[in-house]
């Protein structure tokens, strides 16, 4: 007999002693991280693994080899495997493009496009631009930072000023991005398409995108300056311009990505960036840059199937949902959940991973539509993401432009306005259900 069908099939009973690997992962990598000054100290890989044999030890009612295995299966969970085959995917086409001067000539165009006295509102958009190209926050930060704080020696501009413009605009594509690890962790934990979830999105946030431009416009109106975009391969731009029209015409993410990197690795043979062997090498750097969000994915898959086995989960569910009687309060308990676990963690993507099944089961209860939760997940932990001043984010454009990060957090609109505007979403109420997604 399978060794498996011994584990209880029956909904846990609500048990906060299941959250003991959760503390265990907090405390090791968040209380480490603060003792040590540096919250890249301690690896988040060794804080789960320390979550992982605490969640298999603590386990009751069943032997070893049960326990393991059930460990196991929530590892190797449908919906986790998925994200690992979409993580490899995403890392072979990022590095692919980056190989082939995508990344280059997208900076390139976005500065070409810019009007010389529009700098600061520019380089927002900018960013908003290369990061949904991209699918990475850091990438569009160390791309774009250095021309931010470059262009601010020249005109007087404040560089904690021009470089939060360039973290605000990563944030955004950061959250909408077909191919941002946010996005898909997301989508897949909620299990909606990412169409969907891309048109719920927009529609929240695109009046605080333009808010932001607006500030952004009104602080650097005075600043005018002098400088020249490098050159622009229009073929380099393609495989970015594809993904993103695939994506959004409703393609599977896979099919997309694994199309967006042959196309990329055929325009790079074409224009001689690089050989196939340069492209094959390029392919598995990608993927193996990969390697820790794929170690974490499958150790927090398998953390949580233990905790909820014991009832971890019910109890969460059952403490925020205590004094719920509606959606809007369901869904500012999903809100507060990510907000918190991405504090913790000081990584919107884990974050995702922690709260991603909590949220789908109070989603379920109260009958929240899949594509609005997913929105939620998102934009709670990119807001919290991009305001902490430990977040890599950050601490990435700080080390590039040589500010403080408490400098550069007094300009960040964007994050801010997207996290005050998503909560008034939430009590009101928008957007609201269309008919199509009623009758579902």
């Amino acid at each position: 007999m399978d060794p498996l069908t011994s584990v209880p099939s029956v909904p846990a009973k609500p048990n906060p002693w299941a959250l003991l690997p959760l503390w265990v992962f907090l405390v090791s990598y968040l209380l480490v991280s603060i003792l040590a000054g540096d919250f890249y100290k301690m690896p988040i890989t060794v804080a789960f693994l320390l979550a992982a044999v605490v969640a298999v030890w603590s386990s009751k009612g069943h032997g070893l080899t049960q326990k393991i295995e059930s460990f196991c299966k929530g590892a190797a969970d449908a919906n986790i495997m998925l994200m690992v085959l979409i993580f490899i995917l995403a890392g072979a086409f990022a590095q692919t493009t980056q190989a082939m001067g995508a990344v280059d000539s997208t900076v390139n165009l976005t500065l070409w496009l810019l009007p010389k006295n529009l700098l600061v509102p520019g380089l927002f958009l900018a960013g908003c631009f290369v990061s949904i190209s991209v699918g990475t926050s850091v990438g569009t930060i160390v791309a774009l930072t250095p021309v931010a704080a470059g262009i601010a020696l020249k005109t007087g501009v404040p560089p904690a000023l021009m470089t939060a413009a360039v973290v605000s605009g990563a944030m955004f594509g950061d959250n909408l991005s077909f191919i941002s690890d946010t996005t898909i962790v997301a989508t897949r934990t909620q299990g909606c398409r990412m169409r969907d979830k891309f048109r719920t999105n927009m529609r929240i946030v695109w009046p605080f995108a333009l808010l932001a431009a607006l500030l952004y416009f009104w602080m650097g109106q005075q600043s005018v300056a002098e400088y020249s975009a490098g050159p622009v391969n229009w073929l380099h731009v393609l495989p970015y311009l594809a993904v993103l029209v695939a994506a959004v015409l409703g393609g599977h993410v896979m099919v997309v990505l694994l199309g967006g990197t042959l196309l990329a690795g055929a325009i790079g043979l074409l224009t001689g960036a690089f050989t196939p062997w340069g492209w094959t090498g390029a392919m598995g750097t990608g993927i193996n840059h990969m390697g820790e969000l794929i170690v974490v994915t499958l150790l927090a898959g398998g953390v949580l199937e233990m905790i909820r086995l014991n009832g971890g989960f019910a109890w969460i569910i059952a403490k925020l949902t205590a004094r719920t009687r509606s959606v809007r309060g369901a869904e500012l308990s999903i809100a507060g959940l990510v907000g918190f676990a991405n504090l913790c963690t000081a990584n919107n993507t884990i974050a995702l991973i922690m709260a991603g099944p909590i949220a789908k089961e109070i989603a379920t209860r109260f009958k929240i539509p899949a594509n609005r939760s997913a929105s939620i997940l998102d934009i709670i932990s990119c807001f919290v993401q991009g305001a902490i001043p430990y977040g890599a984010q950050l601490l990435m454009a700080a080390g590039l432009s040589d500010q403080s990060p408490l400098a550069i957090m007094q300009y960040l609109y964007y994050p801010y306005l997207l996290g005050v505007g998503t909560l008034l979403a939430i009590v009101l109420g928008y957007p609201r259900r269309g008919p199509r997604e009623a009758r579902k």
